[in-house]
């Protein structure tokens, strides 16, 4: 496959770019320029924007959603980004949605979410789940698409509910009530109970609800931040002061307006009630912890919370964009996805496709104007930072060249999951959307966007600034 090379004149060095050779994507390569919105030589058909994106408002679970669905919460975000873009509803290509707790009767809820938010009945659509990084496999899918020839306009988007997730009678219950009604042909209704009753113990008559522990380990990711932490030397203390700043920079972020450009209004408003712009550290150090205890380093205030929410993103070829009359405000320029050890590592996944991602294109942390990354734990992030910039553990696994410091005064500057809230399927998306803005409204030229999921899994992604000018 030809691969075209470009001379960048920047800092008097020579930058090549190629796309994502990972396995989510499409092996197209093409060049970019550091200096310019697009290379002469790239083909804008298969060159991939970020045009636009939304959000609801990202609620505590038992909240405001308490009475919608998780489909309809796709459904109005879908329908917030039809609105605020004006896009036609027959250009869309292709839709792909996110729900990690799903309810079966919407198991494919990118198709339903589509049909109910009127979009025509012949544009294909479907569903992907990777845990906390699942809307950023929504879009990346969506950008391969692209970069195929296979599509040029795609809405990508997550939801999430807490407020109704799925409880399930246990599995000794379910096997009884899958083979009640033979029982009951049989022996008739003295049969089937006797059927019902034989074997049956007490524990059996409980329910089972969705467990936020890893399925292999068994262990509660809120345990694995604790050891996370432990690993890299990450206090108590350290914790809150940056769960205070996640919060008050949340709170700064909507006082002066920032996120009425992303967030669609949910019954008229756009607050988001998890944030705590009165927060302090003497406030936030008083609770005691939530996962270990008594000597665990992690509450309920230093880890995100149970979030309802929804989000969409608008992607499209850079060709149809321009045709369509957008201005995008990013290039997707590449991606990585990478999985480590979920016994002793489950969260540190942005940290390995960080380094994946920026040695692959030749940037170094220095280039990075813009830091979106997920704020799972307040342990969990501030460990990943401290493992970036570690050189003992870049000579341990990235053969001594470490990823870098991230600059603080660049990183999740509009707050971040701990004060915004965490609707699993939605997160990526808001990554997505808000380092696009930032990248638009503060004049940088590129943003790394980084962050876990459960199983070990991680993503990290490069976008580089539209010019519009």
């Amino acid at each position: 496959m030809l691969l075209i090379m470009i001379n960048i004149a920047r800092q008097s060095a020579k930058r090549i770019f190629i796309p994502s050779s990972n396995n989510l994507s499409a092996n197209l390569l093409r060049p970019f320029s550091a200096s310019t919105s697009a290379s002469t030589n790239s083909d804008p058909t298969k060159t991939v924007v970020v045009v636009d994106g939304v959000r609801l408002p990202f609620a505590q679970s038992s909240s405001i959603y308490k009475d919608e669905l998780a489909v309809d919460l796709q459904r109005l975000a879908i329908n917030g980004l039809l609105t605020k873009t004006a896009l036609e509803k027959n250009a869309v290509d292709y839709i792909i949605c996110v729900t990690v707790i799903q309810a079966v009767r919407t198991s494919n809820i990118a198709r339903e979410a589509a049909i109910n938010a009127g979009l025509p009945q012949n544009i294909g659509a479907h569903t992907v789940s990777m845990a906390c990084i699942s809307s950023n496999a929504a879009i990346c899918g969506g950008a391969e698409k692209i970069m195929a020839g296979k599509a040029n306009v795609i809405i990508a988007g997550g939801t999430e509910t807490f407020s109704d997730v799925p409880i399930r009678l246990t599995r000794t219950m379910r096997q009884k009530l899958i083979g009640f009604p033979k029982a009951s042909k049989k022996g008739g209704p003295l049969g089937a109970l006797k059927y019902i009753m034989k074997g049956l113990k007490l524990k059996d008559l409980g329910v089972e609800t969705p467990a936020i522990a890893n399925y292999t380990t068994g262990e509660i990711m809120g345990v694995s931040s604790d050891r996370l932490s432990a690993k890299f030397g990450v206090s108590r203390e350290e914790m809150d002061h940056y769960t205070v700043r996640s919060h008050i920079m949340a709170a700064q972020a909507h006082s002066d307006g920032f996120y009425k450009n992303e967030i669609i209004p949910y019954q008229g408003s756009t607050e988001e009630n998890g944030i705590k712009g009165d927060s302090t550290f003497e406030k936030v150090s008083k609770l005691k912890p939530a996962f270990i205890k008594p000597y665990g380093t992690h509450t309920a205030a230093n880890s995100s919370f149970l979030t309802d929410g929804a989000s969409a993103s608008l992607i499209m070829s850079e060709a149809k964009a321009l045709e369509l009359g957008f201005k995008p405000m990013a290039y997707l320029r590449d991606w990585s996805f990478k999985s480590c050890d979920p016994f002793q590592e489950l969260l540190l996944g942005p940290t390995y496709c960080s380094q994946e991602v920026l040695t692959r294109n030749n940037l170094n942390m220095e280039d990075i104007g813009v830091f979106e990354i997920h704020e799972a734990f307040a342990g969990q992030i501030l460990s990943n930072l401290a493992a970036m910039d570690s050189q003992s553990f870049a000579d341990e696994h990235f053969n001594g060249k470490k990823v870098g410091a991230v600059n603080m005064e660049k990183m999740n500057t509009k707050g971040g999951s701990l004060a915004l809230g965490h609707p699993f399927g939605a997160t990526g998306s808001r990554l997505v959307t808000t380092a696009s803005r930032r990248l638009q409204l503060e004049n940088e030229r590129f943003a790394l966007i980084a962050a876990c999921a459960d199983g070990g899994a991680g993503h990290a992604c490069v976008l580089e600034r539209y010019d519009n000018n």
